[in-house]
């Protein structure tokens, strides 16, 4: 179903208590300043961004994940981090074509951020500190959930999940094999806010590679 929606003046409140956002020289800290607000304004799930892979055709595929890391400054390939079974429709897409684009919408904000870039698979220190800060059922489900695969019925994933928790007792749960992280290293980074009447401010940071210098342009709305 289509909604129709006005043009008046929907954001304008918001929009003026803004800081000019458009004078910023690095995509990365704005990202930061963002990010915060987000934290403090949406009601779920700050930290969720659409995740665009391609399949072996060529044909999109989109999901909602969520990040779960930001390198900090100075490291030397800087960014955005999230988890999967590396067996899932995704997982299989991003190795085979080790490049994404992901979408944060704060609709709290009237904002968002559209990043693309190269995908490199983080390392298993990495992997293993952030499994063990999961709670112990979401580390038992990586365990036995076959993402993206069929199911012939509930039960089945439940037998899965008690058939892992009675062989890990009370004890450590190891990270499958099959289950690690992606990190999206950017070459594009656009911001939007929402302006009245559609006119709303874009402003797109550009590099080639992750070593280079960063490039800004304002767009039109």
């Amino acid at each position: 179903m289509v909604m129709a929606m006005g043009d008046g003046e929907s954001g304008a409140a918001n929009a003026g208590a803004d800081t000019d956002f458009t004078a910023s020289d690095e995509p990365f800290r704005l990202f930061e300043d963002w990010f915060g607000e987000a934290t403090q304004s949406e009601i779920n799930d700050p930290n969720a961004m659409a995740l665009s892979t391609v399949d072996r055709d060529g044909l999109p595929n989109v999901r909602m994940v969520l990040l779960k890391g930001l390198d900090p400054e100075g490291t030397p390939l800087r960014g955005f981090v999230f988890y999967t079974n590396f067996e899932s429709a995704k997982g299989r897409e991003l190795i085979a074509h080790p490049r994404a684009a992901v979408l944060f919408h704060w609709k709290s904000l009237r904002r968002q951020i559209r990043v693309r870039g190269d995908i490199t698979e983080v390392d298993k220190v990495e992997a293993d500190a952030y499994y063990a800060t999961r709670p112990r059922l979401s580390r038992i489900g990586a365990w036995a959930s076959a993402q993206s695969r069929p199911l012939e019925g509930r039960f089945a994933l439940e037998a899965g999940v008690a058939s892992y928790t009675a062989k890990f007792g009370v004890g450590d749960i190891p990270r499958p094999k099959h289950w690690s992280g992606f990190r999206l290293s950017p070459v594009e980074i656009e911001f939007w806010h929402d302006r009245p009447f559609r006119l709303h401010d874009r402003v797109v940071f550009r590099r080639v590679g992750s070593n280079s210098a960063w490039t800004k342009v304002r767009l039109y709305p």
